[in-house]
């Protein structure tokens, strides 16, 4: 069954091009039983479904919908074409395919001009498209980032305030300085003075590293700095998708646990019994791609 564009083969063309317009259409031809012309169920018996199945669909408010989206999921030659041949020569209902005819090239026009747009790249300068920093103050942020403009890359972002930073030599020293080899960001360490501290921190966040651990204690609750740095991490990971931001909880605390982190899970360095789990544990998750 040939398209009016001589062009396009209707063979080719997936059922799913067909919008709710049509398969409207089509169900108001075949819904309705009939015993003039052939409806909905010789239809489905021509597309393959037993007739235990076909039985089934009579409880469906829109039968030929529900028909329709079943072939579409479970048959990989479901398409234009071959639903228009099903039609015209299989149970005869020409008519059907006469009047929609129309509707049914103009779908198909538009499938296949959408899929002509996305194979196309898109059109960007070099800027636009460059993965380097694209401003002034986001080069040179870090002291191995590379004076042509490469961006130092880490596994980590180390969220903590001043107070915990006892807490943080540890963290370099059983995953950095170990078998585990894994890159931190730590602000007083690897970040050069003299630039806007939240235009590094979000770049640092989004950009350059992979994953976020927040230190979490009373002293936590009361940074500003750590507060954005949290908030900012969880705007970019609604719902913990990936896995971006681990809170690290290594001492007692007096107040409330952070009610935007309780929904995460937590590497707990209070429970003696789990602490020799404890680094493992934290290293795979930020080893994770």
């Amino acid at each position: 069954m040939a398209c009016k564009d001589p062009e396009v083969d209707l063979w080719t063309v997936p059922l799913v091009a067909l919008n709710v317009r049509v398969r409207k259409q089509l169900g108001l031809y075949l819904n309705p039983r009939s015993t003039v012309a052939p409806d909905w169920m010789a239809v489905a018996e021509a597309m393959g479904f037993t007739y235990l199945e076909i039985k089934n669909y009579e409880s469906c408010v829109n039968p030929t919908k529900a028909v329709l989206e079943d072939w579409q999921a479970r048959c990989s030659d479901a398409t234009v074409g071959k639903l228009l041949s099903i039609l015209s020569d299989e149970v005869e209902r020409k008519d059907i395919v006469e009047d929609l005819r129309p509707l049914i090239d103009e779908d198909v026009r538009k499938y296949l001009d959408n899929q002509k747009k996305k194979a196309e790249p898109p059109l960007q300068v070099p800027e636009v498209d460059s993965c380097l920093p694209r401003t002034p103050e986001r080069f040179g942020i870090t002291l191995e980032d590379d004076p042509e403009g490469a961006p130092e890359l880490f596994d980590a972002f180390i969220c903590y305030c001043q107070s915990d930073f006892e807490f943080v030599h540890e963290m370099i020293r059983e995953l950095e300085q170990t078998e585990c080899r894994l890159k931190l960001c730590v602000f007083d360490r690897d970040v050069l003075p003299g630039s806007c501290v939240w235009t590094i921190t979000s770049e640092l966040i989004e950009k350059r590293c992979k994953r976020m651990v927040v230190v979490v204690s009373d002293e936590y609750l009361d940074s500003d700095a750590c507060d954005f740095q949290t908030k900012f991490a969880l705007s970019l990971c609604p719902g913990a998708r990936n896995k971006r931001l681990i809170p690290v909880k290594y001492k007692p605390m007096t107040k409330p646990f952070p009610s935007i982190l309780r929904f995460l899970t937590i590497c707990d360095y209070t429970k003696p019994l789990t602490q020799s789990w404890f680094w493992v544990r934290l290293a795979k998750a930020l080893s994770l791609p």
